[in-house]
Order: C-alpha cells, then structure tokens, then sequence
C-alpha cells in the first residue's frame, strides 16, 4: 500500500456501502469514517430540537452550531451529539428520514464535509456515503460506486429490521428506499452520482465477503 491512501465508496442506501467499508477498512489497517452516521446525527438532533426538518431554511439555521463529534472506540466509530453516544439511536427509520431531508440542505453540507474533511487528513482512510468521491475527497487514491437493485437492497433492510424486532412490510420498505433513491440523486446539492473515475460495483448478487474481496482487490491494485 501507498503511504498514505484514501478510499471513497459511494452508493444508494442499502447498497453495503457501511459493512463493506467496516470490513476493508479492517483489512487494510485504515481508518473507517461513516459520514452518513453523521448526517444522522444532526437530523437527530433536530427532531429532538423540535425542529421543522422539511424547512430548509430552519434546518439551515442550525448548521453551524449542532456540536456533532466523532471517536472510535474499540476499532469502531461511534458518533456523539454534545457529548452523548447516540451511535445506536441514529439508525431508526425517523431518523433516517430526517437526515436524507437534511443533507440535501446546501449549508448542512458544507459544514460536514468540512469536518470529514478534518478528521480524514493525514490518515489512510475509507469513508462512505453519498457524495465522497464527488466532494468531499475529490483526490481519492480509488473511487468505488457500491450499488444494488432497489428490491435486494429493500430485501437487506427487511433483515435488518427484523433482526432488531421492528420489522414492517417489504413493500414499505421498497418504497421508502425508491423515494430516497430519488430525493439523494435530485437534491440540488451534491447529489447522489458515481465519479466520473468511479469503478462500479453491483453487490446485487454478492455476499458481504464476496463483496469485501471485490474492493480489496481493487484496493491493492490501486492503493499498492
């Protein structure tokens, strides 16, 4: 590997983005930095501001002064909100929705991908999301753009939330993935779309190690 690399993985929701990026980043000895884990957090905290998040000019408001922090912990990341973990309670469907609406907020992201931005310099780095590649690290030594067909990415979720005792219909689920497809590809700020120097890769018939093996071959090609 290079001295110091970096690696944008970009991607729909659902696609593996998070667990793949884990796993590489493992692999690899490098830093892992979940930026969607961080949009989360300020559409967290918003709602429980009490805070319109369908009124951009409210959530714009607020971007500046949202005290949102980042640690690791173990080997994994955990994200804070004034100093509270909410690491776990980020990833309820609310918030989920909250962020996709808040991140689309040109003022809201200008202010994360300066943070990610500091807190990636100098590290060998993996970071995910949706606009990494295109953005935030516009010099990545290697772009990937992780993708699966909406209905395996809605069969994912469905798992997922069955796993942790709320489960709800497939085809709830389906629908909310395919509105937030549209809402991150048609947001006026940077919005959802592979690099142009991007390398696809569609996990739609890929396991998480088959889809692990995918990038680090990529990584070691690259990277190395």
């Amino acid at each position: 590997m290079k001295k110091t690399f970096s690696i944008a993985i970009d991607g729909p929701a659902g696609a593996g983005k998070s667990s793949v990026a884990k796993a590489l980043a493992k692999a690899l000895d490098a830093m892992y930095l979940d930026t969607g884990a961080m949009y989360r957090a300020f559409g967290l905290a918003l709602l429980r501001m009490g805070v319109d998040v369908t009124d951009p000019a409210a959530v714009a408001a607020h971007a500046g002064n949202t005290d949102i922090s980042v640690d690791y912990v173990d080997g994994g990341q955990r994200i804070y909100i004034g100093g509270e973990d909410v690491t776990g309670a980020i990833r309820s469907p609310e918030v989920s929705a909250a962020a996709s609406l808040t991140s689309a907020v040109p003022e809201v992201r200008e202010e994360m991908v300066a943070l990610q931005r500091r807190i990636a310099e100098g590290h060998n780095v993996i970071m995910d999301g949706r606009d990494i590649g295109t953005v935030v690290l516009p010099n990545a030594t290697l772009k990937v753009y992780l993708t699966a067909s909406a209905e395996e990415r809605a069969r994912r979720r469905c798992r997922e939330l069955e796993e942790k005792g709320a489960p709800q219909p497939y085809e709830q689920v389906l629908r909310e993935i395919e509105e937030r497809d549209w809402r991150d590809t048609h947001r006026e700020a940077s919005p959802l779309k592979a690099a142009e120097d991007a390398v696809i890769v569609d996990t739609s018939d890929m396991s998480l190690d088959e889809s692990v093996s995918a990038l680090r071959a990529l990584a070691e090609k690259t990277c190395g």
